[in-house]
């Protein structure tokens, strides 16, 4: 490191801080990779949430990952947020993307003294029209902070004609570890389907509230899904996916479905193993969610249920290519995932155009 204005000392790495749900953190990997290219070197993050450290750790372009439990919690009350800006501090003064949509985390910078020509801000370079998030991500990775003026860009050209789109690797270790979790279950050499019913929001408030929530889809219309899925695919295990707290609601839907073969991991599935099975998987019927995205940037064919959100903005799109259909569906004439009729996903689940063997 070498020092900067006022003594300070200055840090080469770039550093990304996005304080983001599952499906945020896989989309923002477009960014890191981008920046990772352009200066040479890996990415630090900081960033909030069980589930970053174990989505980001080992990625293509990611360094050290800096992780506060919460932004909300009052400073002098928070001893994690007082380890990051310690670490900040004695890791120098760098260039910094900043890519919260609020405040929330700005602080955290201002105490660990990062000027404000460090950084670049996503709320000063809103979305264009019809881009997606990580065409967002692509672009804000080709605009440098003030301070950073001089830095050679010379791998911009190299991404900034490319597609927009995220992509995860997985680690050899990974997948022997989701092999063993097949072995134990018997599916090894079986072929599977993912099914992703449930979403963070859908859990937040317990199953009394789901039918208020924007991203909820009844459960008897999943099971007619999950009738006809083991009908078209006979030789197939159908993995019901999901975080601890959303493995009730699996349950509750696979009684209703009645059908054989059908697996409930969603209190078995840590996101490195999830994240190995999605690319394992030759297929994925789910809502809007972070599998979703985390299934797009592994390469896996799917159908996703949309409610209030913007299809445009947010659908999962990877760099593999995979098949990928959007369902959208309209209630009262505003955005509904409840207008989408259960017809609707049987019609795109069959025209799928699925993982080969």
């Amino acid at each position: 490191m070498t020092p900067v204005t006022g003594g300070t000392e200055r840090c080469e790495r770039p550093l990304v801080v996005r304080c983001g749900a599952f499906g945020d953190m896989v989309l923002v990997t477009t960014l890191i990779r981008d920046l990772a290219k352009t200066f040479g070197c890996d990415v630090d993050v900081l960033t909030s949430g069980p589930w970053s450290d174990p989505l980001l750790r080992g990625q293509s372009g990611v360094g050290e990952i800096l992780t506060v439990r919460s932004r909300k919690t009052p400073y002098w009350f928070a001893v994690d947020q007082q380890r990051v800006v310690r670490r900040l501090r004695s890791r120098g003064v760098g260039p910094t993307w900043y890519c919260d949509g609020n405040d929330a985390a700005r602080s955290l910078l201002t105490r660990a003294g990062v000027p404000d020509d460090c950084i670049v801000d996503v709320k000063a370079h809103p979305l264009l029209p019809g881009e997606h998030v990580t065409q967002q991500w692509r672009r804000l990775a080709r605009v440098l902070p003030a301070a950073e003026a001089t830095v050679a860009t010379t791998a911009a050209d190299e991404f900034a004609a490319a597609p927009g789109g995220c992509y995860l690797e997985v680690s050899d270790q990974q997948r022997a570890d989701l092999e063993r979790w097949l072995r134990e279950r018997e599916l090894a050499s079986v072929p599977l389907i993912a099914i992703q019913v449930g979403n963070k929001r859908t859990m937040r408030r317990g199953l009394r509230r789901l039918a208020v929530n924007s991203k909820y889809w009844p459960k008897e219309r999943w099971a007619a899904v999950l009738r006809h899925v083991r009908a078209r695919h006979v030789k197939h295990a159908i993995v019901l996916l999901g975080a601890g707290p959303e493995y009730r609601l699996n349950r509750e839907i696979a009684a209703l479905a009645g059908i054989d073969r059908l697996y409930n991991a969603a209190d078995d599935l840590p996101i490195p193993r999830l994240v190995a099975l999605l690319a394992r998987a030759r297929g994925l019927i789910t809502v809007d969610s972070g599998p979703a995205h985390a299934g797009a940037a592994v390469g896996c064919p799917q159908v996703v249920l949309f409610g209030k959100a913007s299809t445009s903005l947010y659908r999962p799109w990877g760099t593999a290519g995979a098949d990928v259909k959007v369902l959208t569906g309209r209630v009262g004439g505003e955005p509904n995932m409840l207008g989408i009729e259960t017809g609707d996903v049987l019609a795109a689940w069959d025209t799928l155009v699925l993982r080969a063997d």
